[in-house]
């Protein structure tokens, strides 16, 4: 009898620079087989051709039958990135309940930044008690905002109490725009009004973005003939399907990360380890521990916002080899400066246009001085024009100048009001600047040679000559240049591995003595006190230049680098072989004596005997949790379910203040019969 031939699984990773893909079987024992993996660039413009090119490598190596592949999954980048660099659509905030003083806390007013927010009177109590709403303000205001934005969040104060608010509202704000909404309840039951609030400004930042992801995905799959669920891995490592992922995409910060993980234990089988994955972006650093990613039950930070996203316990830091490359302002030695933007590459910008690029710094380097802005260009990102809606006039004026043909910020910008303005556009996603970054000090002393490494030597040779505070010029030649952007960025590395190790040991606090510590250590330096570090753990570096970042790690962390074989596709590994895991809870206090209220999903429900609401609690999250995993692509989930109580002991009685009840569903997502 022939064996029945093992599934193919398809793992997709959608960074900021590259789009990784994996074929990967069952076959072979516990780590199964990489039957083939592929890059080709992200392009942000159109998603799908990024994707193609990865997807379109494997099928070839491979020689694979498109209809043979059972399930795809994928994992991103783009929302972190996106946090990181303050990027996301234009988004409308409505607080119920809350005033504008409650904007100042958890960073809720840095996020909104220009974006336009409405406060309406409602919310309810901590029992769910309803204050009475009026949304006359917001439906005021939807005419001019449904032409100015590209989504709504919704937040009402105590919604976890009681949704109805937000459901009201959400209602409205669909009925008038037909705009996507967020409503805080759906992404959290935690309580904590502003960090919730700021949680749901985020999702709704992301929703076009994520949209984009997964129609460009789903278009591309369609069209190969590959009839397979596709997936999406969440911040802390789970699957979920991509419908879900499309509502709820903040869950997709750290994404790339927790695959990473997933895929770091995957290959290389060890239990305990520090985990750094450097990309084109960020440098993500987490901890293995018993076979598992730590998680953080307070809520992923990523970009300095503190959300309500539970992920991976994972420190994302602007660094990567992507990283913008700057020159420390007035001192006598400068150092140099990595991140946190990304700048495209200029050996990538002159791969793809050529004497665009090249004729232009070839003309910087004429000049008998060098210049602030020189070997940068502004370049449209391509994405659709409605996601511009809302420029002022120069932001609009300025965008209007700027194409899809790069173009030299010397001849662009004629005033620092103008540099303001295009940072802007910048943030808001809709261009992007090329400048040197440690991809291009690659290209430059030959350890990278996949774009073009003249524009990258030209880049290098108009930064080595910029002045440090005696006049000199920083670098004798473009390679001492590049090598010294190469040792900061392992060095930068270091740092912040070691800084991750303290904040995981409870250190965080005394951060700001760690750093200093951490830098005497890292340059051995001289000294009467004498300090050495050491991590008590390998590493295990991941990402395509893992291998030649982190190659003079060793020395600086104590302790051992692991760079698996198949490191630069560890992201898209991890993608196939995870699980599907979703949550729901539901909460059963007392408002007054005898009176037991439950809280679970979207219904509010009073009784009069606190089994028959613990019961009635457990029924209703099981079957929640049932639903959202059934929706999130799983048909065998298990159910696990845990009750929290909260009471007190007064003149020996048993006194019942509050019921916590969690049911958690996984199983392995459902695959193409």
């Amino acid at each position: 009898m022939t064996a029945k031939p093992h599934p193919l699984f398809l793992g997709i990773d959608t960074g900021g620079t590259y789009t990784d893909a994996v074929l990967w079987s069952e076959e072979g024992g516990p780590k199964g087989k990489v039957l083939a993996k592929a890059k080709s660039l992200t392009t942000r413009h159109d998603l799908a051709v990024g994707i193609s090119g990865a997807v379109d490598a494997v099928l070839q190596q491979s020689g694979t039958d498109p209809a043979a592949i059972k399930l795809v999954s994928m994992s991103t980048t783009l929302a972190t990135n996106a946090l990181v660099e303050g990027q996301g659509g234009r988004v409308a905030l409505v607080m119920i309940g809350f005033s504008e003083a409650d904007l100042a806390r958890d960073g809720l007013k840095t996020a909104l930044g220009t974006d336009p927010v409405v406060f309406c009177p409602g919310g309810h109590d901590v029992h769910g008690n309803a204050a009475k709403l009026d949304l006359s303000g917001l439906e005021a205001a939807l005419p001019e905002l449904g032409g100015s934005v590209s989504g709504f969040a919704v937040c009402a104060y105590f919604a976890t109490r009681n949704p109805a608010h937000e459901l009201a509202a959400r209602d409205l704000v669909r009925e008038k725009t037909g705009l996507p909404v967020t409503a805080s309840h759906e992404l959290s039951a935690k309580l904590g009004g502003p960090r919730r609030a700021l949680t749901t400004l985020l999702n709704a930042r992301l929703i076009s973005m994520i949209d984009r992801l997964v129609a460009a995905t789903e278009g591309f799959l369609a069209k190969r003939g590959i009839a397979a669920p596709l997936m999406v891995v969440r911040g802390d490592g789970a699957l979920v399907s991509a419908a879900f992922a499309r509502q709820r995409p903040i869950e997709t910060i750290l994404s790339g990360p927790a695959a990473s993980l997933v895929g770091a234990r995957h290959m290389t089988g060890l239990d305990d380890a520090m985990v750094s994955d450097i990309g084109g972006t960020t440098t993500d650093v987490a901890v293995l521990d018993g076979g598992r990613p730590r998680l953080d039950p307070e809520g992923a930070t990523v970009g300095g916002f503190r959300t309500m996203v539970e992920a991976v316990a994972m420190r994302t830091f602007g660094l990567g080899g992507d990283s913008e490359v700057a020159l420390e302002d007035g001192a006598l030695d400068p150092k140099i400066l990595l991140g946190p933007r990304r700048l495209v590459p200029l050996a990538l910008s002159g791969m793809v246009h050529g004497e665009a690029v090249t004729s232009e710094l070839e003309r910087q380097l004429r000049a008998p001085n060098p210049g602030r802005m020189d070997g940068r260009f502004a370049v449209r990102t391509g994405v659709p024009d409605r996601l511009a809606a809302g420029l002022t006039a120069p932001e609009a004026k300025l965008y209007e100048t700027i194409g899809a043909t790069p173009l030299a910020l010397d001849r662009l910008l004629a005033s620092n009001a103008q540099n303001a303005t295009l940072n802007r556009l910048v943030a808001r996603g809709l261009v992007h600047i090329s400048g040197f970054t440690p991809s291009d000090a690659a290209h430059v002393v030959g350890k990278q040679a996949n774009w073009d490494a003249a524009a990258a030597r030209l880049g290098a040779e108009l930064f080595a000559r910029r002045r440090d505070g005696r006049g000199q010029a920083i670098a004798a030649t473009p390679e001492a240049l590049a090598e010294r952007v190469l040792v900061t960025l392992t060095r930068w590395s270091a740092e912040y591995i070691l800084e991750t190790a303290f904040a995981e040991d409870g250190l965080d606090g005394a951060a700001t003595v760690a750093h200093a510590l951490v830098q005497r250590a890292v340059d051995a330096h001289p000294g009467i006190a004498r300090f050495t570090v050491a991590l008590d753990r390998p590493v295990i570096g991941l990402g395509a230049s893992a291998p030649l970042h982190y190659a003079g790690l060793p020395p600086l962390v104590g302790n051992g680098c692991i760079v698996p074989e198949d490191t630069d596709v560890a992201n898209a590994l991890g993608a196939v072989v995870g699980q599907v895991r979703v949550s729901a809870e539901a909460r059963v206090s007392q408002p007054k004596e005898g009176l037991f209220r439950l809280a679970s999903g979207q219904t509010v429900r009073d009784f009069i005997d606190e089994d028959k609401a613990i019961a009635a609690a457990e029924a209703d999250v099981r079957a929640i949790a049932a639903e959202r995993a059934k929706d999130a692509g799983t048909d065998s989930a298990e159910i696990d379910v845990a009750t929290e109580f909260k009471v007190s002991t007064i003149e020996g009685q048993r006194m019942f203040i509050e019921a916590h009840v969690v049911a958690v569903a996984s199983g392995r997502p459902r695959i193409a019969v």
